[in-house]
């Protein structure tokens, strides 16, 4: 029988940090300050750590720099020879480390694995990052525009949204202002000491312009900078561990899904399907089915991709929060709000909390094991035991669900 995966606890960096401003190998420095957060915050050392996975998307195109998983043993001499490999997932790369490490542990090949991710995007003007983001979609024919690529990919996916379902402009305004009303809760978000102005979350074309499309400015994640590490281990290794003090507290990760659907956008729309992409309908269903779970009723936390509005309000109702192509009566009825029935996002999601492509799925996993585990601080969801995340890479391509519970 396979081993169950326990989250033993982790650390991100704080979002909000421009790293090429503070340090002359921002890449590495970031990655080192996360791995060393984090065996602080489990209290292990590093002699515990049997294997490594690193997460990381663009850091041949930001900093010149591939071969990550090589930079592990350079942070300790106990980690010399450590067994490490790198990831990339576009911006579920560091859930595809998890998916590798759970895999591990399983098979009982490593009992104690840290997971990290890593990217550094700031160092470059807005629009080059932009350009060097857009690798991640079908560069032949949809980079083949004078548009920045994922706004307008995301925007294709809203008119598509509209023309399937309908949709409200107000429903992704809404989203945009929750996310970043939860990211002024949670101290190492991006935005928590941004101010919104007056039209900022409404259709003002001076407060909150449009970008592309219909696609506003609220209605997009900012570039940042960050780092995240988790470490996760088999039962007997972590029951040894909560025996060492009373004040530590794990989590499992009872569930998980993984689907890729074909890189073109102009592909995943052709199927005429109930749900726009049942690849992350299927990853979602995985994770539940593994962990034993009926559906959101049974959840209590939900930390969901939103690199864009439109990404959260498809999220909505691919978790079954409502019928396909409802979620605005979620958005609508409080059922999402951090006081709702069902919070999403209550660290500031991707939008608040920030993006830093190769750390959101390590990010994800580590606030869902806090929820769960109590141990968020201000945005703490009172009496969570059980999260779930989706973190998806391309336009919608790549999907990775987990269930946490505690």
């Amino acid at each position: 029988m396979a081993d169950a995966v326990h989250v033993l606890g982790g650390a991100q960096t704080d979002f909000a940090v421009n790293w090429s401003k503070q340090s002359d190998n921002p890449l590495f420095d970031m990655l080192e300050q996360a791995v060393r957060d984090c065996l602080a915050a489990t209290g292990l050392e590093p002699s515990d750590i049997a294997t490594a996975h690193v997460g990381n998307f663009g850091g041949e195109r930001f900093a010149g720099q591939s071969h990550l998983g090589a930079m592990i043993p350079m942070l300790d001499p106990a980690w010399a020879t450590l067994p490490t490999s790198r990831h990339e997932a576009a911006c579920a790369s560091s859930s595809a480390a998890a998916l590798a490490a759970m895999a591990e542990i399983e098979a009982g090949r490593y009992d104690v694995v840290l997971v990290a991710g890593v990217e550094l995007m700031r160092n470059v003007a807005g629009e080059e990052a932009a350009r060097n983001l857009g690798s991640a979609a079908w560069t032949p024919e949809e980079l083949d525009t004078d548009e920045l690529p994922w706004p307008h990919l995301f925007d294709r996916i809203s008119q598509e949204v509209e023309r399937r379902y309908g949709l409200d402009q107000n429903h992704l305004n809404r989203i945009a202002e929750l996310n970043r009303t939860n990211a002024r809760r949670n101290p190492l978000a991006q935005t928590r000491g941004w101010t919104a102005e007056p039209g900022h979350f409404e259709a003002d074309d001076i407060a909150n312009p449009i970008v592309t499309g219909r696609t506003r400015k609220s209605d997009c994640g900012r570039i940042t900078d960050g780092a995240s590490a988790i470490v996760l281990a088999g039962s007997r290794f972590t029951e040894s561990w909560l025996r060492g003090s009373p004040d530590r507290t794990a989590s499992r990760i009872s569930g998980w899904g993984h689907h890729t659907a074909p890189l073109p956008l102009s592909a995943k729309f052709a199927h005429e399907g109930r749900y726009l992409f049942p690849n992350i309908r299927q990853a979602i269903t995985d994770a539940y089915g593994r962990a034993g779970v009926r559906g959101p009723e049974d959840l209590d936390v939900i930390e969901t991709h939103d690199c864009f509005t439109i990404t959260e309000y498809v999220a909505i109702d691919h978790f079954g929060l409502t019928a396909p192509g409802e979620a605005w009566r979620a958005v609508e009825s409080g059922y999402i709000d951090f006081d709702g029935r069902l919070p999403v996002n209550p660290s500031g999601g991707l939008i608040g909390a920030g993006h830093p492509v190769g750390a959101t799925g390590v990010r994800m996993l580590l606030d869902a094991h806090r929820q769960v585990t109590g141990t968020a601080g201000d945005y703490q969801v009172p009496g969570a035991r059980t999260a779930a995340t989706l973190n998806v890479g391309g336009s919608c391509s790549t999907a990775v669900s987990f269930v946490v519970t505690a």
